[in-house]
């Protein structure tokens, strides 16, 4: 593209959400809470299940690891959304842009396979109860989670390679609050189809393949469900569900909602509001879903809370 301005982006500008004083003020107070209570909530959530002897089974074992998970997620971007709250600095190095691009897109796409993961030991716990421990082993969940981790992070490794050796002539102006494919693409002057090809080859193999096997899995889990003759049988399996559900819907609707779209229908003020939901909100509800209405975690907690008490 000739006339473009090449010169070698050395740091971004992150606009973040407003630049209204007394708005930055309410943002702070309201990320900061989020912050705390999603640090606090996965943390607890993830002392329960280790203390706690009757929650030494995969289904905890996953949700432990998706807690550890969203307690670093929430620290990529909710330190620095509160720092660019007061601080009339707001760039960002091109180094530093990278590493939170890099580690953003390793724990998302970690996510959504411990998400898969998760619905495929569900499937097993209600499809064959009776072999369920011997299936689940301690084996296949540390490996099942050790591959969710590695298909995050070399997918991350490729996304961010390719996108940071783009060619930034259109500023360093990032319309959003942290550094990701959106608004980054939009600073490129010629983004090439290879490009593109990487793009749609990552939301395959990392969201729509997930998502795909998790539908695919909960046909199969529906379909033993319902072979289940008691009513009351019914009800628990579908108890033993219902966590896991809304928490795929929540998380997979929200990022397929911002990148299922061609980079030419993308809003970046509308995205970067509905982005806030998967990158900082969603970690806070992951340990409010999966103990709120649930039983073994509550009274995990009031023991914890009695021995705390009676020492």
């Amino acid at each position: 593209m000739e006339g473009r301005n090449h010169t070698t982006v050395t740091e971004f500008i992150l606009l973040g959400f407003t630049a209204n004083p007394n708005l930055q003020l309410s943002l702070f107070v309201v990320f900061l809470i989020i912050y705390i209570v999603s640090l606090a909530g996965n943390f607890i959530l993830i002392v329960l299940i280790f203390s706690s002897s009757h929650l030494h089974t995969p289904m905890y074992f996953f949700i432990g690891n998706l807690s550890f998970l969203d307690l670093w997620y929430s620290s990529v971007y909710t330190p620095k959304i509160l720092v660019d709250c007061f601080s009339e600095n707001k760039s960002i190095s091109f180094g530093g842009c990278a590493a939170q691009f890099f580690f953003s897109a390793g724990l998302a796409y970690s996510e959504c396979y411990l998400l898969a993961a998760m619905a495929y030991d569900r499937y097993i716990a209600i499809a064959t109860p009776l072999i369920y421990a011997t299936a689940m082993s301690r084996k296949l969940c540390t490996g099942l989670v050790t591959l969710s981790y590695l298909g995050g992070f070399i997918n991350a490794t490729i996304l961010t390679t390719e996108t940071f050796t783009l060619n930034f002539c259109d500023g360093n102006i990032i319309d959003d609050f942290f550094c990701d494919v959106p608004p980054l693409v939009k600073l490129s002057c010629d983004v090439p189809e290879s490009y593109q090809s990487v793009l749609y080859f990552l939301l395959t193999s990392n969201i729509i393949a997930p998502s795909a096997f998790i539908l695919a899995t909960y046909t199969f889990i529906l379909a033993a469900i319902l072979q289940i003759r008691s009513a009351e049988g019914r009800r628990k399996a579908f108890s033993t569900c219902g966590s896991h559900l809304t928490a795929v819907t929540l998380y997979y609707g929200s990022i397929l909602f911002i990148y299922s779209r061609p980079s030419s229908s993308y809003a970046l003020y509308r995205d970067k509001w509905a982005s806030i939901f998967y990158t900082v909100v969603f970690p806070m509800l992951n340990p409010m879903i999966y103990s709120l209405r649930n039983k073994d975690v509550k009274n995990a907690m009031k023991k914890l809370i009695r021995r705390r008490i009676d020492f």
